[in-house]
């Protein structure tokens, strides 16, 4: 698949770079097309490449040692992930699926050193996206210590939301397929439990549902619920 350079640059990674920075770290790297419910990599798989993705949207899921299955991030458009060795690991410790019908661009794990070497923003940018998911884990954590399962659901839908709503007449969808199971597995909870939080807010006019659909109407309302006091008993 031929890379085409003005979509490459639009990305906030690259918008900085000249024509020829960009042209050296695309000489290695492949492009590659990655129809919706096909993985990228699998957990456990040995960790030979790493990625960028141009386009779509993966969900990256991890079976714990009790064998249940959660979503442990969502990567979207412009984040580099699978840089396993950045993280001193031999291997993926989750599997990437495409949660829609996406693109990534991939270079061999060998080349990490030198990737970061010679392009200091990308290395910032590495070093921040790890941080970042420290975060979201330890938010994660602190949610499903601390909070009742209705907020973490709340806090859940408005972080994807910020990241994948796209504007519409009634509110913002989630611009890719989300199923109550997924939520239920970013959450830490079960599918039913989900399923009468969510029906409970589409009586109320806060989200609307469909087969993996999700249409947020009142975001205000929603960060509100969120952010309220735990009730006294």
């Amino acid at each position: 698949m031929k890379l085409d350079r003005t979509v490459i640059k639009s990305l906030l990674l690259f918008d900085r770079m000249t024509d020829d920075e960009l042209d050296r770290l695309l000489l290695p790297a492949q492009s590659r097309r990655v129809p919706i419910g096909e993985t990228v990599f699998e957990q456990g798989q040995p960790a030979e490449s790493f990625f960028l993705l141009l386009h779509g949207r993966l969900k990256v899921t991890q079976v714990t040692a009790d064998g249940q299955q959660i979503i442990v991030r969502v990567v979207h458009p412009g984040d580099l992930f699978g840089f396993a060795k950045a993280l001193q690991r031999p291997d993926y410790p989750g599997t990437a699926i495409a949660a829609v019908d996406s693109v990534t661009l991939c270079w061999p794990t060998d080349l990490w050193p030198n990737f970061v070497e010679h392009n200091p923003r990308l290395a910032v940018s590495a070093m921040e996206t790890i941080g970042q998911r420290l975060e979201e884990a330890h938010v994660r954590i602190r949610e499903m210590s601390t909070q009742e399962v209705e907020k973490r659901v709340a806090h859940t839908v408005l972080r994807l939301v910020k990241k994948a709503g796209r504007p519409e007449p009634e509110g913002l969808r989630i611009d890719f397929p989300i199923s109550r199971q997924d939520i239920a597995e970013m959450t830490g909870t079960t599918l039913h439990t989900v399923s009468r939080i969510l029906s409970a807010w589409e009586g109320k006019g806060l989200i609307k549902g469909g087969r993996q659909k999700l249409l947020v109407c009142n975001v205000t309302a929603l960060e509100q619920l969120a952010l309220a006091a735990p009730e006294r008993k």
